[in-house]
């Protein structure tokens, strides 16, 4: 049977190079980065050399570049470590209605501890506004956390907007970037941001690895305490042989990102017309311009998104229904909600995201193979008999 990975955005496989870049540093190169001898030392030259790229790669300096477990770490740390270090000089804290849950929940884990969020809501499209931002700062607001395109319906933010509007107000301004960082061109000057978040899985690295850019200068706390790794910011081993996958993924999206974005646009606008004129009743979700080159979020009136996406898997076809973190939940998407579908349209939405080994034959076959499968389950929905016809 035909297998075709359309979940990219869920993760990406690991890039043959990155796996050879890593091999070393799981036997030849064992030391442990912090210890002074020669074998220390020679790991420790390793993730300097990752440190210095990733730097380069997004116009910081490498001592901004702290080393983590990846997105979701990195999201804790930015909005916990600004909001403990920063309490004395206010409580409140910006973000939107539509961020990963590595930001959500860490919000409403602080709003228990007594801080006060503020989540600004998105248009039909999945846009903030950079004024709805301007509006809800207050003299107590001490961060901005707007991620940089959704995960989800792929929208991508004015961060530059909002940043310029938190560097006017001296409010510390974060961005997830774990859906562009390497897929989009991405300098933290431009942008304005004194804290980014990156992942190593989302860009053909290895998974357990990411980091946090931190401007200098940013008054932070760590909220991993053990040893005085990364400067005292982040307690904890170095996991060696994933930094070093993570610089390689980095080195290679450096030579193949705007090649790349090219070819995921031409997929994704192909299979978005395809799906809306071959299956009736089909919205897309998100931007319709301002969206990730790989992104395709649909909602399908009348199914299940579940039943879709398992029916589809033994078509030999991965995709999703929103964010592989909350792929469990039985709750509608709060992205498509906050967009303004219905519980029933967001509960039948369906995400596919391409990729660097995504072909056009790909997407053909999943335009083949995907409306006789809607066909087949709306035929049993009672919905669709009752009020579709």
């Amino acid at each position: 049977m035909r297998r075709v990975y359309l979940d990219y955005a869920a993760t990406t496989p690991t890039d043959p190079e990155v796996v050879k870049a890593m091999l070393p540093y799981f036997g030849e190169i064992y030391g442990n980065p912090s210890s002074l001898h020669s074998f220390g030392a020679e790991a420790n030259r390793a993730i300097e050399t990752v440190r210095a790229d990733i730097a380069s790669f997004i116009g910081a300096k490498p001592e901004e570049v702290i080393f983590t477990s990846g997105g979701t770490e990195s999201n804790n740390f930015a909005s916990k470590g600004i909001a403990y270090a920063n309490k004395e000089k206010g409580d409140h804290i910006i973000t939107s209605n539509i961020e990963h849950h590595s930001i959500l929940e860490p919000c409403k884990f602080l709003e228990a501890q007594g801080f006060n969020i503020t989540s600004v809501k998105v248009d039909e499209f999945g846009l903030v506004d950079p004024e709805d931002v301007k509006k809800a700062i207050t003299d107590k607001t001490i961060l901005i956390s707007i991620m940089h395109a959704n995960n989800e319906i792929g929208t991508i933010q004015p961060i530059a907007e909002i940043g310029e509007i938190a560097q006017g107000k001296g409010i510390y301004f974060h961005t997830d970037a774990v859906q562009t960082f390497g897929h989009l061109p991405l300098q933290v000057d431009d942008v304005g941001v004194d804290l980014l978040s990156l992942s190593a899985h989302k860009l053909y690295g290895p998974k357990g690895v990411g980091a946090l850019y931190i401007r200098e200068g940013t008054k932070i706390r760590s909220f991993m305490h053990g040893g005085d790794q990364e400067r005292g910011l982040r307690a904890s081993t170095h996991n060696v042989p994933g930094i070093v996958g993570l610089g390689k993924a980095v080195e290679l999206a450096n030579g193949k990102m705007d090649e790349e974005a090219t070819k995921l646009s031409m997929l994704r606008d192909k299979l978005i017309k395809g799906i809306l004129e071959r299956i009736e009743h089909t919205r897309l979700n998100g931007h319709p311009v301002k969206r990730l080159p790989n992104n395709v979020n649909v909602s399908v009136a009348y199914i299940e998104g579940e039943a879709l996406c398992l029916t589809l898997d033994m078509e030999g076809i991965a995709s999703s229904t929103g964010s592989a973190c909350s792929s469990v939940s039985l709750e509608p998407s709060h992205v498509l909600l906050a967009i303004g579908r219905s519980h029933e349209l967001a509960r039948g939405s369906l995400r596919f995201t391409s990729g660097r080994y995504t072909e056009e034959d790909d997407i053909d076959y999943v335009l083949d193979v995907l409306p006789p499968v809607v066909e087949k389950l709306r035929a049993i929905s009672p919905l669709y008999k009752t009020e579709a016809r």
